[in-house]
């Protein structure tokens, strides 16, 4: 199984892209990651790990590799961490990336994203690269969208509260509508999934989240 998203690093005032690939197969159970990677973004394995635990995804118990593109290109820093969870829950789901997207983000422990530094300078230089919508820190939206205020075509910068809204906005795009403010009623009916049950959910965000768990396990269960 096999996922992959966008996403960047910084070299200096320059945004280079990065693909990141995430494979789930048969053998040994391993969590390795290869593209010359730095020490910072090789601990990021233990923050994914338990960031994909904690936000209601089983975490892959055979052999996975992550694979940073291109190789060349040294990675430093925490803001792959999102982009790399994000590819692990699309190759378990067996699903495609959404279009024209990017990914950054720092994951905590529990799930939650956390603020990275120079998102203007990586949206900026996403848009430039043709993306159409960049996933960013809900702190650091604000300053990604000051992108539109000095360049002529906007970031959309896609405020990430926690791992749970990135997926469930990227396995099923659908549930962006609940994300963006419809309510759990209305996020039933825009996404169908049978008989899920959203009328506990009293936000949102939480009925996005039950949206998102269901069609995991269901992808996990064919």
């Amino acid at each position: 199984m096999l996922g992959s998203v966008d996403s960047c690093v910084l070299v200096g005032l320059d945004v280079r892209p990065v693909h990141v690939e995430a494979y789930i197969g048969r053998g040994e159970v391993a969590f390795v990651v290869v593209g010359l990677a730095t020490t910072t973004v090789k601990e990021a394995r233990e923050r994914v790990r338990s960031a994909i635990r904690n936000s209601g995804l089983v975490f892959p118990t055979s052999r996975l590799a992550v694979n940073l593109a291109p190789a060349e290109l040294r990675k430093d820093g925490t803001g792959l961490d999102l982009p790399i969870a994000v590819a692990i829950a699309l190759a378990r789901a067996e699903k495609r990336p959404p279009p024209r997207s990017a990914f950054l983000g720092e994951l905590a422990l529990d799930g939650s994203v956390r603020h990275v530094d120079g998102v203007i300078v990586a949206a900026s230089g996403l848009r430039e690269l043709g993306y159409e919508r960049v996933f960013v820190p809900a702190e650091d939206a604000a300053e990604a969208s000051l992108v539109d205020q000095v360049t002529a075509r906007p970031a959309n910068p896609f405020p990430c509260e926690s791992l749970g809204v990135a997926v469930s906005c990227t396995v099923c795009p659908a549930t962006t509508l609940a994300v963006a403010g419809l309510t759990a009623t209305e996020a039933t009916g825009a996404v169908d999934l049978g008989a899920v049950d959203l009328s506990h959910e009293t936000t949102s965000a939480t009925a996005a989240r039950t949206i998102w768990l269901t069609i995991l396990r269901q992808s996990m269960e064919r």
